[in-house]
């Protein structure tokens, strides 16, 4: 639907359109995500400390805020930033070349 005023289509009908056309005119990428979450679950099994996996977990899997994850773990709000900053580095860097 055009808006009256300006003559442009209202955003969520773009973007609606926008993801058609990228379902129709896309490569099928299923294959390599699929090994990119596999190797996710390899690296923060193997290489993770366990006090970054267990920050990871709290904060994206289960979705706490870094105040509540200072407070469960008894420790400050910055030590928690620190730590989340230093395990996405560390995906980061072995997860680069997955793709």
């Amino acid at each position: 639907m055009e808006d009256r005023r300006s003559g442009k289509r209202r955003g969520r009908e773009v973007l609606g359109d926008l993801a058609a056309w990228e379902r129709a005119n896309g490569e099928d990428n299923s294959e390599a995500i699929a090994r990119l979450r596999r190797n996710l679950r390899r690296v923060r099994r193997e290489e993770l400390t366990s006090r970054q996996a267990e920050m990871l977990h709290l904060y994206y899997d289960l979705g706490r805020s870094m105040p509540r994850i200072a407070q469960e773990l008894g420790v400050n709000k910055s030590t928690v930033s620190r730590t989340l900053a230093r395990a996405r580095a560390r995906l980061k860097r072995y997860l680069r070349y997955t793709l």
